[in-house]
């Protein structure tokens, strides 16, 4: 296989499609420059889910179908319970505020570049899927292991901000250490991580030619880093807020931040993960 023939095969006009749908839904961060990270990416998501099944759903089995969908699933949760809690919670209200200069304005420039940047990235997350659409949907254990991965995914994610949420009308001054909390200190995050891992590993038996794998493995990678560095941020945030407290420097000592049985403790000191 030529080169040329790679490229052809790994951004085909369909792609575009793809990207133009990110792009609009995450538009949103425009509104509130957060949105292009966090609810914008839930609908961009959901978004690329629906558009993949709308171009390729008849012509596909039953697994890429239910991996859009899983797509789909991801990206309402996400985006809807990010509205919620903002809508809510008068605290994330004021600690969002915070995160992001305290509603100081952003050039508008600065602003479409990063609304393009996260409309890519996007894009390359859901790669796996999409070019398992564009191959035909090719038989494979890839697909339902990598389902079941995403499905799992979902249901930590989906546990963690309801344990998180329960924890906080209970104690809204206290740190969270119950629940998925006692296994990580981002159980979301680490959600995140394996949600992505699992439409990595769908894509496994249907990615073709180097291109197709250098996009899908990027956005991966790019996806894992995101996670990491707002898991340093949250660490950060937490270590100002609960640093006084023995019984969260109890915590963190004994908890791993983000993977389970992987004794990394702290990212405040990793200079290359910026939060």
């Amino acid at each position: 296989m030529t080169i040329s023939e790679m490229f052809r095969l790994a951004f085909p006009s369909t792609i575009w499609i793809i990207l133009a749908v990110c792009a609009v839904l995450s538009a949103v961060g425009f509104y509130k420059f957060v949105y292009f990270l966090s609810v914008g990416y839930g609908f961009a998501v959901c978004g690329a889910g629906a558009a993949i099944l709308v171009l390729y759903g008849g012509g596909v089995g039953v697994w890429n179908i239910l991996l859009c969908l899983l797509l789909m699933v991801y990206g309402i949760r996400l985006g809807g319970f990010l509205l919620w809690r903002e809508i809510k919670s008068a605290s994330y209200r004021k600690t969002l505020k915070a995160a992001t200069g305290d509603g100081k304005p952003m050039p508008v420039f600065v602003k479409v570049v990063i609304w393009v940047c996260v409309a890519v990235l996007y894009v390359l997350q859901v790669s796996p899927v999409f070019y398992r659409a564009t191959a035909g949907d090719p038989a494979g254990i890839s697909a339902p292991i990598g389902a079941l991965i995403m499905a799992v995914a979902l249901v930590i994610e989906s546990t963690a901000d309801k344990q998180k949420s329960a924890a906080k009308q209970k104690a809204p001054n206290r740190f969270c250490d119950t629940g998925l909390y006692k296994l990580v200190r981002c159980p979301n995050y680490l959600g995140e991580v394996l949600f992505w891992t699992g439409v990595l590993v769908s894509g496994a038996g249907a990615l073709q030619g180097a291109v197709q794998w250098v996009v899908a493995v990027l956005g991966y990678l790019l996806i894992v880093y995101v996670m990491f560095s707002g898991a340093k941020r949250l660490e950060l945030r937490q270590n100002k807020n609960y640093g006084a407290d023995p019984a969260y420097r109890a915590y963190v000592e004994r908890t791993p931040i983000l993977l389970p049985f992987v004794p990394l403790y702290h990212l405040e000191q990793v200079k290359w993960i910026v939060a």
